[in-house]
């Protein structure tokens, strides 16, 4: 429908209208809207994000308010939906789909609710809020308990006839018991949705037989909908909520049943008849201050749920109150969405910069347009290694579509090849070191390429800024930045010179006076004697993390006993696989680590393991470990107090994992966990009651 000149022009335009709206000019405002409909709802590939259409749709909604007469009869806001796939035979829908009005803030909820309360003439109204799912919105009709057809949302009015592709969905249901209750048909809406875990598998799938991977579980659920061949759904494992009925007929003499009396009421008698609908995580609310209380702490938790949600859609619960207060022609007035913070936006891949880690890693870092997304404005984010820059094809001047997910580190979704203008080039990754020019070199198993010369300068510094980090020695005041400063002042140029400072020229340095510099010497000899574990952590082994560490020291009494351990001895420690234990035979058979562990214990740092005696308390023999972002305590002090209980800690998920504790944003350890029924998942506030 639109050529690639098209394309780049409408998207360039975009862009204008996102920057400057007070440059909009409405009748192209409106074919921009029309552009990116159909990008989103026939071609499942937006170029945009949900929040900047969202933000585009409002100002067209806005000026046409202002001017009335302006109103075209063809524009976005005088039809319920968008342009429908020619693939499929078109079916009307019996009640129309409308869209949602969109809310951002505790403001945008007050006004729906004030208008809500004028309309019913009440002084306040009972809610029903419920997950707004991230997939693909499908039409239901069941007659005589038996499903009959399936469509898509399509322009709202009707849509494309998928019954054969939702019959693949088993969390639907061919029948459902409507006799029981008097009904002789049914329309009823819902969301197909791929859950994460399933979109994991399937994209594991697509690697290994070297296809494109799907760039999220939203275009997959939407793109299955519209495959011709039922068998290809079925591969996706896609699941369905249903979450509202829109019409129904009852049978001659039958009464219409109490539970459609309220929408939650609605969504018990669809769990009743066998669907998956959101009764578990629906909450009843009685006023619109504990509706925005409930979204602000639920947008915390969102990453928690198996499937994705980008907010909360609130009804109002009374099918009466729904009634008397109708509905326009794009929206009903009698239930909003709250839309979360964006997580995805679009920018520019503006250059890639290539860094050395201290174990040599060269990883590539993208230099973004600066971007806001999810609250926080991002300009670089790391593309990993080679490999990935080549699977999603990126190259520089692509415009990419980030994402802050549950790990609320940003990543590069894809890139869009349908907005190159045939400016950009390959990225082209390094076959030296940037820092040392020393040739890469990168082993069979591994995608990452390494630099090994031992003298890199950015390796030398990188691994003393771990030595000295909060996790390692934990020499307070000596950051990064300082390292870096005393490395190009030739004050600083090994880990042992940090015991061997010269504290008279670092006086004289802009920034230090003698309260500082007695900080920095006090912190330093503080750092003798920390316990063994941080030394082994701190030598910065390939593999080699805090808790494995931990582990490590706990079996050995001087360092250097590591010297005579075999890589069968070392497997036989909790938590040290192969790669790991093969990385710290390695370490201590390579003569310059050791003549740098001795030139440390004759500076006088530990090298013994001073306690090893078993803690005897309420949590001894049970192993734990922490996800996610904890509100109450320090991730460092809640491990501290498991071990003073006789517990461990360890590096990952495993059948040995007793508790998995959750905080907010917690990621992939929740939904390995989830899968292990023997490892109990508990909450923060959990953890501290079972502590105490």
């Amino acid at each position: 429908m639109y050529t690639k000149d098209q394309i780049l022009d409408l998207q360039s335009i975009t862009k204008e209208f996102l920057e400057s709206p007070h440059n909009i000019i409405l009748d192209t405002l409106r074919k921009v809207l029309k552009f990116h409909e159909y990008q989103y709802y026939v071609v499942a590939m937006p170029l945009i994000s949900d929040y900047e259409y969202d933000l585009l749709y409002q100002q067209l909604v806005n000026l046409e308010a202002a001017s009335p007469n302006l109103v075209s009869k063809d524009s976005p806001t005088q039809r319920v939906g968008n342009s429908l796939n020619n693939n499929f035979e078109t079916v009307a829908h019996l009640v129309p789909m409308l869209s949602l009005e969109n809310s951002y803030n505790a403001d945008d909820l007050n006004d729906f609710d004030r208008k809500a309360r004028e309309g019913a003439q009440l002084d306040s109204i009972t809610y029903c809020v419920e997950p707004k799912f991230d997939g693909a919105s499908i039409s239901l009709v069941y007659e005589n308990d038996m499903l009959v057809r399936a469509c898509t949302r399509g322009d709202g009015v009707a849509g494309e006839e998928i019954t054969q592709n939702i019959k693949q969905i088993r969390s639907i249901p061919l029948s459902i018991p409507l006799s029981e209750y008097g009904i002789q048909q049914i329309e009823i809406r819902g969301e197909v949705i791929m859950s994460k875990k399933s979109f994991e598998d399937f994209n594991e799938k697509l690697k290994a037989k070297q296809l494109a991977t799907l760039a999220n579980p939203r275009n997959a659920a939407a793109g299955s909908l519209r495959m011709k061949d039922p068998k290809e759904v079925a591969e996706r494992n896609l699941d369905a909520f249903i979450y509202h009925i829109s019409f129904y007929t009852l049978k001659t003499g039958a009464n219409t049943p109490d539970l459609l009396k309220t929408h939650s009421g609605s969504l018990e008698l669809l769990w009743n008849m066998g669907f998956r609908s959101p009764q578990k995580e629906k909450k009843i609310i009685s006023n619109i201050q504990g509706v925005i209380n409930f979204c602000t702490d639920f947008e915390t938790e969102r990453d928690t749920l198996p499937y994705e949600i980008d907010g909360l859609v609130i009804k109002i619960n009374d099918f009466a109150l729904q009634e008397k207060l109708g509905m326009t022609s794009h929206h009903p007035r009698w239930a909003i969405a709250y839309k979360f913070k964006a997580r995805q936006a679009t920018t520019i891949l503006e250059n890639v910069d290539f860094q050395v880690g201290r174990t040599g890693a060269v990883t590539p870092v993208a230099k973004l347009q600066a971007v806001a997304i999810g609250g926080v404005t991002v300009s670089s984010i790391s593309m990993h290694n080679e490999e990935y820059i080549r699977e999603k094809d990126l190259r520089l001047g692509d415009t990419v579509i980030i994402e802050r997910a549950g790990d609320v580190i940003p990543q590069i979704v894809q890139s869009i090849p349908a907005l190159r203008k045939g400016t950009e080039t390959i990225i082209e990754f390094p076959t030296t070191c940037p820092i040392c020019d020393y040739t890469l070199e990168k082993e069979e198993t591994e995608a990452v390429w390494r630099c090994n010369n031992p003298l890199c300068t950015a390796q030398i510094v990188e691994r003393m800024i771990h030595f000295v980090s909060k996790d390692a020695m934990d020499i307070k005041s000596f950051g990064d930045a300082n390292i870096r400063k005393f490395y190009e002042m030739e004050l600083l140029k090994s880990i042992p010179q940090i015991y061997n400072l010269d504290f008279e020229i670092i006086g004289k340095l802009e920034g230090f006076g003698k309260k500082s510099v007695d900080n920095l010497k006090a912190a330093i000899e503080a750092s003798k004697t920390q316990p063994l574990y941080r030394l082994v952590y701190a030598l910065g082994i390939r593999f080699v993390g805090e808790t494995t560490a931990k582990t490590i020291a706990s079996h050995i009494h001087h360092i250097l006993d590591l010297e005579n351990l075999t890589e069968e001895q070392l497997q036989s420690f909790e938590d040290v696989g192969v790669k790991v234990a093969k990385s710290i035979f390695q370490y201590f058979h390579e003569a310059k680590n050791i003549a740098l562990i001795k030139d440390l214990e004759a500076l006088g740092l530990n090298m013994i393991q001073t306690n090893t005696t078993a803690v005897d308390g309420n949590l001894s023999g049970l192993n734990f470990l922490f996800t996610g972002t904890l509100t109450q305590l320090k991730r460092s002090d809640a491990e501290a107090m498991v071990e003073a209980r006789g517990g461990h800690i360890l590096s990952g998920v495993s059948s040995k994992l007793n508790y998995l504790v959750v905080g907010e944003d917690a990621g992939s350890k929740l939904e390995k966990a989830k899968k292990i029924a023997s490892i109990k998942i508990i909450s923060e506030a959990d953890f501290i009651e079972l502590i105490n």
